[in-house]
């Protein structure tokens, strides 16, 4: 059996009871280690677990499946995803390869910041498609983010906005020259994110958002150290929120009341807050 086990958003003490009992029991467990992460790390793990935890990089799920489904339809195998199990298209690919070997499957779902983002205070049925916003380079600015969240805005819904992570991956060069060596990780910070949005919207200039639009950045949401801080983009891509992971939320036009009382506890001041909420969003529900 293949059982695909949700870690939740903090820390090893986020499993929930019934994927501890997975893990304690599997004959193998894997802990796939770059699409997200948890705030604590592997060592602190294997010590809650009881048991050593086996780290799965991209090259090892994306390439090397075989090694992970490997004796998976005669012994228990735990794959462990930080999150919830199906927040990334690979844990889909591994359960539809585990699918042709007539491997059996078994989801044991958690919290992620897909249904957590409702500690901003805002309404999990007013957001619109989720987007993602990766790190620039001089060359590299892909937008299609800016058409979604475009598309978001135009029926007055929010727009998640999931950050950029980078854990062992290697720079151009040493991978055109087969070279296997490794960046630093890098965690993208709100900060960062309003600033490339900003920077999109000056080239794109269709008006989706601006300086003033207000948002609400979020770091180390579930953690008890988690922050909420809500402004314009512009003011966000200032803010210090601290350690990673972050995520951002751009808000819509059908804001509701109770959710503008919620995040302007969060506001890095109230006086503008206040003003751009009556000009651009009040009554536009």
């Amino acid at each position: 059996m293949l059982y695909l086990v949700g870690l939740g958003l903090a820390d090893e003490t986020d499993i929930t009871v019934k994927g501890l009992e997975v893990v304690k029991t599997a004959d193998r467990v894997y802990l796939e280690a770059y699409t997200s992460i948890l705030l604590v790390d592997k060592e602190r793990l294997e010590a809650y677990y009881g048991r050593s935890v086996i780290l799965a990089d991209r090259e090892m799920v994306e390439s090397s499946s075989d090694e992970i489904l490997s004796s998976a339809d005669k012994c228990n195998v735990a794959f462990l995803v930080v999150g919830d199990t199906y927040g990334a298209t690979t844990h889909t690919d591994l359960i539809l390869r585990a699918r042709e070997l007539g491997i059996p499957t078994k989801t044991i779902f958690n919290a992620s910041i897909m249904n957590s983002i409702g500690a901003t205070g805002l309404q999990l049925y007013n957001f619109g498609q989720t987007v993602s916003m990766v790190f620039f380079t001089d060359t590299w600015k892909p937008s299609s983010f800016y058409d979604r969240i475009k598309e978001n805005r135009q029926i007055g819904l929010h727009t998640l906005v999931l950050l950029d992570i980078k854990v062992k991956e290697q720079s151009l060069e040493n991978l055109t020259r087969g070279r296997k060596i490794f960046e630093p990780p890098r965690f993208m910070t709100v900060a960062q994110c309003a600033e490339q949005m900003l920077g999109t919207e000056q080239e794109r200039g269709e008006r989706v958002y601006g300086p003033d639009s207000l948002a609400v950045g979020v770091a180390r949401i579930g953690a008890a150290n988690q922050k909420f801080v809500a402004g314009t983009l512009m003011q966000l891509s200032q803010a210090d929120l601290g350690k990673p992971l972050h995520s951002l939320v751009l808000l819509g036009r059908r804001a509701h009341e109770l959710e503008r009382d919620f995040i302007r506890e969060f506001a890095v001041d109230t006086a503008s807050f206040d003003t751009i909420w009556k000009r651009d969003y009040e009554g536009k529900q």
